[in-house]
């Protein structure tokens, strides 16, 4: 008989967007061949809103049990950004309103984990941050599994998550440098810990011919997730728009997410919001490379579904996860300021032969690391240990 194991996340649907939250669902389906999975999140699809979208209660989404439970209040983003600005500003703050307002106050999957915790063999928390996490660990330390989504920001200095990573009784990590990064921290010593990341599978009949030919387009760089700040897609805007200066010629940008900052509005820009499974990866796969300029990420689904594409990547090198990507695999360059994304820009554009081997590098890369039978035999591994 399969044992019972949770998954605690602040969003979970077909619908929603984001790295952490498709992370979650994609290790939840690939779990349910061994174990019963059951998973616990909100109503929510929105996480600037928190608003209620999903019914409430049980649904079965790609064979995985889904219990839902309301938002009590969705977020006031007036309250929460000044909250958020006085952290930011290095002044004190309640560290409970302030994870409270960041959401989803979701009291009742608390209750719930409360309640019905004798029944799982673990529970595993995606994302530090956010208050289904910080609330539903404190009630199950002895069998909690935390997958941080960690990187090097302000938050970590919060004494609300100096106390959350010195609660899990293990950790699954994405990267060696998101490992690193915790531990030294925290101080962490001698806690059961896998480095997992994710099954990285891409269609082998991705076609960038037919994007090029539905879209109007030839030659393209490619971004592909939120446009936002957070992202540092402002500072990626002010760099094409200085190349395009420096380098007259057809070059554009492609991006696809949506759109929380406004996109500047020119023809060599373009913006296509959310678009289906198949335009994503056959816009990876007729792009000259993937750009990603972001300094927080602790993974980055997009850049390994690129490599795996056999299409190379230009990525920022403030990120150490995205540095390690590029170093350990040879599948693209990286950049620190403007001069550095031109001289990268212009070498993989006028490197054929070369531009071509980092994608052959990025996708072995890839196939080395990041497949589901290491992935989930990671994990079974660590929920053994931490029984």
């Amino acid at each position: 008989m399969k044992d019972k194991i949770c998954f605690v996340v602040q969003r979970y649907g077909l619908e929603v967007n984001g790295g952490a939250e498709l992370h979650c669902r994609e290790i939840a389906e690939h779990m349910g061949e061994q174990f019963h999975v059951t998973v616990l999140t909100s109503r929510a699809v929105d996480y600037m809103t928190w608003e209620d979208r999903y019914d409430a209660g049980e649904e079965c989404i790609n064979g995985v049990r889904v219990l839902r439970f309301s938002v009590e209040h969705p977020r006031d983003n007036a309250r929460f950004n000044k909250l958020n600005g006085r952290l930011m500003g290095g002044r004190r703050i309640d560290e409970a309103e302030w994870v409270k307002e960041q959401g989803p106050f979701v009291p009742e999957l608390t209750a719930y984990i409360r309640e019905h915790k004798d029944e799982y063999r673990c529970f595993i928390f995606f994302t530090y941050l956010y208050y289904p996490t910080v609330e539903g660990i404190k009630e199950v330390k002895e069998k909690a599994i935390l997958v941080p989504d960690a990187h090097d920001e302000v938050f970590l200095r919060m004494k609300t998550y100096k106390n959350l990573f010195r609660m899990p009784k293990g950790f699954f990590f994405n990267t060696e440098e998101e490992r690193e990064l915790v531990f030294k921290k925290f101080h962490l010593k001698n806690v059961p810990c896998f480095v997992g990341g994710i099954g990285i599978e891409v269609p082998k009949k991705a076609d960038g011919g037919r994007f090029k030919e539905k879209y109007g387009l030839s030659q393209y760089i490619l971004y592909a997730g939120r446009i936002d700040v957070g992202k540092n897609c402002h500072k990626l805007f002010a760099c094409f728009d200085l190349y395009k200066k420096r380098n007259p010629g057809d070059l554009k940008l492609v991006l696809m997410g949506k759109e929380i900052i406004n996109v500047p509005q020119r023809e060599d820009i373009v913006s296509l919001g959310f678009v289906s499974e198949e335009d994503k990866y056959d816009g990876m796969a007729g792009a000259k490379l993937m750009v990603m300029p972001s300094r927080y990420e602790s993974l980055s689904i997009v850049v390994l579904e690129s490599m795996e594409l056999g299409v190379p990547v230009l990525i920022n090198g403030d990120c150490d996860v995205l540095k390690g990507h590029c170093k350990k695999s040879n599948g693209g360059l990286y950049y620190t300021g403007y001069y550095e994304f031109e001289g990268a820009l212009n070498y993989m554009l006028t490197h054929e032969k070369e531009r071509i081997l980092m994608g052959k590098n990025g996708k072995k890369y890839v196939n080395d690391n990041y497949c589901w039978e290491k992935v989930t035999e990671n994990l079974k591994n660590l929920i053994n240990i931490t029984k």
